[in-house]
């Protein structure tokens, strides 16, 4: 197999460096994002156990860390090594994936628009299963916690939505020392 070296470099140098030194930033997050996630999981117990997975009944925020750590990895490894190369296949992995990326968001918006009230009754039931599972898993909970004290609100729809957790319940089953409360995120905390 012969090589072809032409007399000038095809990409701008100042191109190729600014495209590897935004990637390897891009791919060091990516790194970053991964042993974040493994490193919780280990942390829960679930990589001894992968059945604790698929254990629990809300969103386990640990997922979410974990793939957008595999699609960032993946990304700035095919552009830190597809700049540095001048490797055109895994330049045009990089640029058509980072395009399917962008469609794919513009499409979720224009859905999203076009569909408000199904995404707003997807994203409600979605907040209520999530709350019911509220004490399960501690990053869930300060997951929640986060945004009810971000966006200063309580529930999906109000206080009420705390109903649906079996510790803040008002039902006499409940023998939870919350039980007719809400968590202490709902609350507005006292300057004093």
């Amino acid at each position: 197999m012969h090589y072809y070296r032409y007399s000038n470099a095809e990409v701008s140098c100042w191109y190729k460096y600014l495209l590897f030194s935004y990637n390897i930033v891009f791919w060091l997050a990516g790194v970053a994002f991964l042993a974040a996630g493994l490193w919780a999981w280990s942390e829960k117990g679930v990589l001894s156990d992968l059945t604790k997975v698929t254990g629990l009944h809300g969103l386990d925020p640990v997922v979410l860390v974990l793939v957008v750590g595999i699609v960032m990895f993946t990304l700035g490894f095919a552009g830190c090594v597809g700049a540095l190369r001048e490797n055109i296949c895994l330049l045009k992995f990089f640029c058509g994936t980072i395009l399917f990326i962008f469609l794919l968001e513009l499409a979720v918006a224009v859905l999203a628009f076009l569909f408000q009230d199904w995404v707003r009754d997807r994203v409600k039931e979605f907040f209520e299963n999530n709350i019911k599972s509220y004490r399960d898993d501690i990053d869930l909970q300060n997951l929640i916690d986060s945004l009810q004290k971000i966006n200063h609100c309580c529930g999906a729809q109000g206080p009420d939505d705390w109903d649906f957790n079996i510790y803040f319940n008002c039902s006499s089953e409940s023998k939870s020392r919350e039980k007719c409360g809400v968590p202490f995120s709902c609350c507005i905390p006292d300057p004093a």
